[in-house]
Formats: C-alpha cells, sequence, structure tokens
C-alpha cells in the first residue's frame, strides 16, 4: 500500500525555520520524482519545490528561493523541506507528492497535475 506521510509542521515567529519529513512506504523512494506543495486558506495549491528522480536537480518557487531546500534520503525512504527565514506568507498547509522517476529523470515539475501520490499534509503556521 502506497503512503506518505508528512511531519515537521508547526508554528514558528517570522524569521524561524521548519524542517518538513516526508516518510513513504509501499515503493522506493528513490524511484520516484518528489514535489512539495502547499496551500493557504482560500487559495489553490501551488508547488514549492521539486526534485527529480535520477540525478537530484531541484527548483523552487520564487518566492521561497534561497530559503528553502529540499532533499531526499533514499536510504530512509524520506524526503525532506528545509524552511528558513520563514514569513507569514508562508503559512499554509504542506504536502509532499511523488511521480515514477520515469517521468522526470533528469528535470522535476512543480505542477500539481504532474503527480501521481499525495500526503495527507502538515500544517505551518508563521505568526508574532
Amino acid at each position: 500500500q502506497v503512503q506518505l506521510v508528512e511531519s515537521g509542521g508547526g508554528s514558528v515567529q517570522p524569521g524561524g525555520s521548519l524542517k518538513l519529513s516526508c516518510t513513504v512506504s509501499g515503493f522506493a523512494l528513490e524511484d520516484y520524482a518528489i514535489g512539495w506543495f502547499r496551500q493557504a486558506p482560500g487559495k489553490e495549491r501551488e508547488g514549492v519545490s521539486c526534485i527529480s528522480g535520477t540525478v537530484d536537480i531541484a527548483d523552487y518557487a520564487d518566492s521561497v528561493k534561497g530559503r528553502f531546500a529540499i532533499s531526499r534520503e533514499n536510504a530512509k525512504n524520506t524526503a525532506y523541506l528545509q524552511m528558513n527565514n520563514l514569513n507569514p506568507g508562508d503559512t499554509a498547509t504542506y504536502y509532499c507528492a511523488v511521480i515514477g522517476a520515469e517521468y522526470f529523470p533528469n528535470y522535476c515539475s512543480r505542477g500539481r497535475g504532474d503527480y501521481l501520490y499525495w500526503g495527507q499534509g502538515t500544517q505551518v503556521t508563521v505568526s508574532s
């Protein structure tokens, strides 16, 4: 059974950091490209970052570039999203998603329609 579980969300003050984890089961993460998405109340789900399936090429939304970093630890079947210098605009529910590496071997997509399996999300709240 394919399962993705996000963790690491919480409440932080502006300027703070969080590291989100996405632990998968039912398949080998090394065979998949990974995307991180977020959705704020009343807004569409947007792609924050992604990493390709084979050569670990990453991409970021302009709004998080230089502050967020995506990574993967295949041996632990876990992907991460390190988030630094958080601001209230980063407040949202964060989701991870995967798609087979054959679709994105050496580049990745931040389009939500390109991903097959999704986690349930973890809440991130940034406020003073």
